[in-house]
């Protein structure tokens, strides 16, 4: 049994809702051996994207991120599993999607960056923070891990 089962955060952005990857996306985690603690859809606030985005204010990409995370429903997540932070980054590709590489969610999904499918979270410590913006800590499920890994 591995012991380091950690949580991350997952969005799909509005453009993934749109052209209706979510469920192709969230088969590819689950295939994977990560499990769903968390999920719903919803609509990004301008406060809540300004949270989310805290490190990139004043930056001059930020009002872009803000304006297109908040044009439609996105799902999140937390997805959960033996180094799930770095699993799911990889699974992403790189957040440019012209260098991520094909079979990837990036590489497989998306052209362009300001239109890059997916957001994961990049530490764990980033993870915990992100996490808390979207679930309170009573719509987290956690798992068995000795159940899905013997």
């Amino acid at each position: 049994m591995n012991s380091n089962i950690e949580s991350t955060l997952v969005l799909l952005k509005p453009d993934a809702v749109q052209r209706k990857l979510c469920g192709e996306i969230i088969h590819r985690f689950e295939r994977r051996g990560l499990l769903i603690s968390a999920l719903k859809l919803l609509q990004l606030t301008p406060d809540m994207a300004a949270n989310h985005y805290a490190e990139h204010r004043g930056k001059p990409f930020y009002p872009s991120l803000v304006k297109f995370i908040t044009s439609g429903p996105l799902v999140a997540m937390v997805l959960s599993g033996p180094n799930a932070v770095k699993v799911v980054r990889t699974m992403m590709g790189s957040t440019n999607p012209v260098e991520a590489l094909p079979g990837t969610i990036r590489g497989d999904y998306a052209t362009i960056m300001s239109y890059n499918i997916v957001h994961g979270s990049d530490s764990a410590a980033n993870a915990t923070r992100e996490i808390a913006i979207y679930f309170t800590k009573q719509e987290i499920i956690q798992y068995d891990w000795e159940d899905c890994y013997e």
